[in-house]
């Protein structure tokens, strides 16, 4: 059975969701739609970007993926399927593709060019829904679009090397639902610019020198609970999709606080690391 995904702002409130729902099985009974998130802020295509790098990979080769972020027709934002990784995603051409295209290349870009075959004003409703199952059908890419070579850039998402390779400057670029603090610094881009040396990574007045594994790493187990610190503790990790998080164990907004709050970190703010000479 084929899989479409759903990537939207649409929030929960309103019909949207509903109505595209409905369209994909107006148009293939035998199909199986799953929810990513309809949490996304508005228009926010970084955290979007961040979402479906993370997201995609836990489903089936072959699995399409309706993203309805920023989608609105106009001579700079067109519509475009890309095959990468074994994957489909439709969605609009403003640079959320270009998070998954730094790391893989795509196997095929078209730039969707059946507008004038479908009555629309709701593009993710009527073109990506038409195109999504078009592709679930087992339909070819060209049949939909015209083979474009490169998609456009989020300008600004990379980290930056200073002072001769021995510091790096970074930015958040999503905080989840815990209040955790995602920067745009991976494992790998650390480890090859570190290269092993001692260091330290400074978000406003916070500093940290040790990046752990899992959350539980930054607590010592060994001395007994009611001694240790537990709730609360800072700590940096490198988080499930290997990117450099910021983060309090066992974090609550509402009570004990969160990255985000106490460390008075908002959305592309600065992170940096400084490496030892």
């Amino acid at each position: 059975m084929p899989i479409v995904t759903l990537t939207t702002d649409f929030g929960e409130k309103d019909h949207y969701v509903g109505a595209v729902k409905g369209a994909i099985y107006n148009e293939l009974e035998d199909i199986k739609i799953v929810d990513i998130s309809h949490s996304i802020s508005p228009f926010h295509i970084t955290e979007a970007a961040y979402i479906i790098q993370n997201a995609y990979r836990s489903f089936p080769p072959g699995t399409v993926h309706i993203i309805g972020i920023d989608s609105e027709l106009n001579p700079e934002n067109k519509h475009i399927a890309v095959r990468l990784d074994g994957h489909y995603f439709v969605c609009a051409n403003n640079g959320i593709i270009s998070m998954l295209a730094s790391e893989i290349k795509p196997e095929q870009i078209v730039e969707i060019n059946i507008h004038d075959r479908v009555e629309s004003n709701f593009p993710v409703l009527d073109v990506f829904v038409k195109v999504a199952c078009h592709i679930a059908r087992g339909g070819e890419l060209g049949v939909i679009g015209k083979d474009i070579s490169e998609v456009k850039q989020l300008t600004g998402i990379k980290p930056v090397i200073h002072a001769e390779g021995t510091q790096i400057m970074g930015n958040v670029i999503y905080i989840d639902n815990y209040g955790n603090v995602i920067t745009n610094i991976t494992k790998a881009f650390f480890d090859k610019i570190g290269k092993g040396r001692n260091y330290r990574i400074t978000a406003r007045t916070v500093n940290f020198t040790q990046v752990f594994t899992n959350y539980s790493d930054a607590i010592n187990f060994e001395i007994a609970a009611d001694r240790r610190e537990e709730d609360g503790k800072k700590l940096a990790l490198w988080n499930s999709s290997n990117y450099l998080e910021l983060a309090i164990y066992k974090s609550n907004p509402k009570t004990v606080g969160s990255a985000s709050t106490l460390f008075g970190l908002e959305y592309w703010d600065t992170i940096t690391v400084n490496f030892e000479n």
